[in-house]
């Protein structure tokens, strides 16, 4: 039996959060600001994404900081809900 036979379950594709520790951006190739500002995939602020190559290590450290915490990279395919009013 083949891997592409209908009979076989497809495998789950791994989804890859950067590690803060070894990735310069913590981007995951999910980029929306639906909502607001905030960036659904990365968690970055739309100025943050655009100055990203401009900061410092320091400011970056911030800013993966703060995006841990808030939960922030998310892997693809991750619903973010509206927030509230």
């Amino acid at each position: 039996m083949d891997s592409n036979s209908p009979d076989r379950p497809a495998r789950p594709v791994a989804r890859v959060v950067p590690d803060p520790s070894t990735a310069d951006s913590p981007c995951v190739a999910v980029c929306s600001t639906l909502f607001d500002d905030i960036c659904r995939g990365c968690g970055r602020t739309v100025m943050e994404v655009s100055n990203w190559v401009f900061m410092t290590q320091q400011e970056k450290q911030e800013v993966w900081k703060r995006i841990l915490q808030e939960g922030y990279p998310r892997p693809p395919g991750h619903q973010r809900t509206r927030p509230e009013s």
